[in-house]
């Protein structure tokens, strides 16, 4: 595999294109997870999951490692699957770290890649074995990252003032 600049392009472009795909599944997880914790949690459009897109590749460091870690997964085989099991799991959980942010949105994106790829079955058309682990990645890292939390809104109580 090479990137280049030109690469990562056109993965953001892939990424984006995804969003047919991939905020369903956003506002499925969103569902299911709003009521394990008996919240409301907003659902996400097709356009906010692009403008989070456009956020997360304009960082060029992120964006290098966000399109090396979509490429594997698009282009991830192990005969029988079942052997690349980990490395396919393992990529999934960094991808939706790394989309989330830093700590504790990233341990959140890990968390919820685990819950997503559960529900995920790659399309007949994408047979490979991270294709799943790709999209429930995507909607797990975006689904953390974006607002419709209750809990993100506002200050934490925890936060220390040393005016």
């Amino acid at each position: 595999m090479r990137l280049t600049p030109q690469r990562v392009a056109d993965e953001y472009e892939w990424v984006r294109s995804r969003a047919d795909v991939v905020v369903p599944l956003i506002n499925d997880v969103r569902e299911d997870l709003g009521d394990l914790f008996d919240t409301e949690v907003d659902s996400v459009t097709e356009e906010t999951y692009r403008e989070e897109v456009d956020a997360v590749f304009a960082d060029g460091d992120r964006a290098v490692n966000l399109a090396g870690l979509v490429v594997l997964l698009r282009e991830l085989d192990v005969e029988g699957d079942y052997p690349g099991f980990v490395v396919d799991e393992m990529l999934g959980r960094e991808l939706a770290g790394t989309i989330a942010g830093t700590q504790p949105l990233r341990l959140l994106g890990e968390a919820t890649f685990h819950y997503a790829d559960v529900s995920v079955h790659a399309e007949e058309d994408r047979q490979t074995a991270g294709a799943d682990d790709l999209d429930a990645a995507l909607a797990a890292g975006f689904q953390t990252r974006l607002p419709g939390w209750d809990w993100q809104e506002g200050e934490s109580p925890f936060a220390i003032d040393r005016k």
